[in-house]
Parts: structure tokens; C-alpha cells; sequence
């Protein structure tokens, strides 16, 4: 029997499609085990019996303490994501599952994009002589992700935002932030625009995160909005633009952030806000890639007139004043299709009078 074990409840989602539409044809028992859901379905599937296990490792921690799991039978351990499966915050937990397993008779392997000479490292903990099998070149995006910084004050990061998205180009655009608060703060910005938008995080509940990320799929939201929990391995066909809204901590996060563009050999575009403080950072992904990342500055958009305003609007919000830019669909705009096979939307933008 096989464990994979990923990092989230939609990765777990993601490969029991996969195996679904592999095995389709086979007799095949499969339990999914993650949490935000109810959790006596999964171990009712666990002390039946089945033939693979997905799971992240917190929801599996706990089952295993209540007795609903047997792994005697395990022959192939896999730790999908394994950069982040390794890194502080899921080691304890795969450091007891791991114990929990037959230590001989059975394969590990490991699966990432990306892997620090520091995880690497670590593996050496869960593994025997192994053997590395690299397809590309380590800690490289793809060739097909066109990569570009745009210098701008975080003051006025949504306005440059908004600014991009009145480009018809960008019709289905991830937005990274940092942390959960802003995801929906952003979110919250483009919504009051009339700019299709979700927001996806760990906060949210999983039907949330799964209807969030339908939508996405499907072309019913223009924008999803996401901290790091939507770069590992999220697959969804014909993204146009990555935008880093927040610029990653490091090198792997940037390199998976960017990779939700430009798959199965279609074009993509990544792009970069970057601030003073952003720097020291940039340089290191930089020196990690062994490459430059273009510099480029935005057509009609002025930075200081922004800043200016984004002060003046929030000091009329804070007075009860209102105004500003909102975005319509355009109904009688023709659609087309991106390289992925994506419907492509065009918005066009109407100006508010402020009446």
C-alpha cells in the first residue's frame, strides 16, 4: 500500500483526481485524509481498508492517535512538495509518521521543483542511498514565463494593481500576497472595483477554498488571490500572469510561485512589485537563478500622483468620502482563447463620475 503525504488539503484534492483518472478502470480503494472537513468519513475509509492513502500530515497525525490507521502493509512512502513537507513547520509531524512506518521493505521518494542544499541535506534522515533523478535545470523557472519587476512604494501597490488589470491581457491573473490579512485586503480592493476576485488561504474553510478555486478554474473569477498555500502545485490550466504583490522570502518560493504560468508549454508572465526593502531579497533570487530580472517601467502610471491619491482616499474614507474607478465586464466585447484552452474574458473599464 502507498502513503503521500502533501502539504495541503488541495494538492491531497488534486492527486486523488490524478489517480482517479489513471486508475479508472481498476478496482482501486483510495482515502483522503485532510482537514477543515468532517473527519469520521476518513477514518470510517481507514479501518476498512484501502489500497493508497493521500493525506496531509496534521489531519493524519491525528487519526493515527486515535488508532484508525495500520501502515504495516506500506511499500511505497512518497512526500510530494518535499521542500516544504521538510521544512520546520511539517518536520515533527513527519518525523513521528515516518517512525510509524516498516523501517525495511518499503520505497521513499521524494518529489519538488525545488530543493536547498539544506533539505537536501535533511532527506538523508528519511532515506537510503538514494538516487536523484533532475529533469531541467535546479532552481530555474521555465523557459516560457516571460519574468519582470515593476519598482513602486507599497502605498501605492493596489492602484499600480488595478492599473495593470485595466489591460484585457490579463484575463486570468494569480496575485500573490504575504500574508492572509492582505490577500483579503486585496481581494477586497479589486471587488470594489468590479474586478472579478477570490481570495484563498489557510483561514478560509475548504468548501470556501474549493469553490474560490473552481471559479478560478472555470473563468467565473478573473483574479485569485492567494498566499503561498495556491504555489504548491496548484494546477489550473491557462493562467496568464503570476503577480507577486508581495515579493517572495526566497528563491524557492519565487521559483513556485511563478511556475503556476507558463505550463504545458504555453506562454506566461510573471510580475514582480518590488519596494526598497525588497532588494537585499531580489539579489539573492537573482544570484540563485544566475540571471537578471528585467526592470521595466509601466506606461501611464505615475507613481507620485498615486501615492497622493492613496493618501487622499484614505483620508476621505476615514471622513466618510467616497469615489474612485470601477470595472464592467464589456458584453459586447468578442472573447477568444488562450493557449491553455482557457475562454478568454475582456473587461472593459468605465470611470465613476463620483456622483
Amino acid at each position: 500500500m502507498p502513503l503521500v503525504l502533501s502539504p495541503t488539503r488541495e494538492l491531497v484534492v488534486q492527486i486523488h483526481d490524478n489517480v482517479s483518472a489513471y486508475a479508472r478502470h481498476l478496482p482501486l480503494k483510495v482515502a483522503t485524509v485532510y482537514g477543515g472537513v468532517n473527519e469520521t468519513p476518513q477514518k470510517k475509509a481507514l479501518r476498512a481498508g484501502v489500497d493508497l492513502v493521500i493525506a496531509t500530515p496534521g489531519r493524519l497525525m491525528d487519526l493515527m492517535g486515535q488508532g484508525c490507521t495500520d501502515f504495516s502493509g506500506i511499500e511505497f512512502f512518497v512526500l510530494d512538495e518535499a521542500d516544504r513537507m521538510l521544512d520546520m513547520g511539517f518536520l515533527p509531524n513527519i518525523r513521528k509518521i515516518v517512525k510509524d512506518l516498516p523501517r525495511k521493505g518499503k520505497q521513499t521518494l521524494l518529489f519538488s521543483a525545488t530543493l536547498s542544499r539544506d533539505i537536501e541535506k535533511l532527506t538523508k534522515e528519511f532515506l537510503y542511498r538514494p538516487k536523484t533523478v533532475e529533469i531541467g535545470k535546479r532552481s530555474n523557472p521555465a523557459d516560457t514565463v516571460r519574468q519582470c519587476i515593476h519598482e513602486v512604494p507599497h502605498s501605492s501597490k493596489v492602484s499600480l494593481l488595478k492599473h495593470l488589470l485595466e489591460d484585457n491581457d490579463l484575463y486570468s491573473v494569480l496575485v500573490f500576497t504575504r500574508t492572509k490579512h492582505g490577500a483579503d485586503r486585496v481581494a477586497g480592493q479589486l471587488a470594489k472595483s468590479k474586478i472579478p476576485t477570490a481570495a484563498i488561504h489557510s483561514n478560509r474553510s475548504q468548501n470556501q477554498r474549493a469553490r474560490a478555486l473552481q471559479d478560478f478554474k472555470d473563468g467565473k473569477t478573473r483574479v485569485l488571490v492567494a498566499t503561498d498555500i495556491a504555489a504548491r502545485g496548484i494546477d489550473v490550466e491557462g493562467i496568464t500572469h503570476v503577480i507577486n504583490f508581495d515579493f517572495p522570502p526566497n528563491a524557492e518560493d519565487y521559483i513556485h510561485r511563478i511556475g503556476r504560468t507558463g505550463r504545458a508549454n504555453s506562454a506566461g508572465e510573471a510580475i514582480s512589485f518590488i519596494t526598497s526593502e525588497d532588494q537585499g531579497t531580489l539579489r539573492l533570487v537573482e544570484r540563485k537563478m544566475r540571471k537578471s530580472i528585467y526592470r521595466k517601467r509601466v506606461t501611464g502610471f505615475n507613481i507620485s500622483r498615486s501615492s497622493n491619491s492613496s493618501r487622499s482616499s484614505n483620508s476621505r474614507h476615514k471622513k466618510g468620502g467616497g469615489g474612485g474607478s470601477s470595472f464592467r465586464p464589456n458584453q459586447s466585447a468578442k472573447g477568444g482563447k488562450s493557449a491553455g484552452g482557457k475562454q478568454r474574458r475582456n473587461f472593459g473599464q468605465r470611470r465613476s463620475s463620483g456622483k
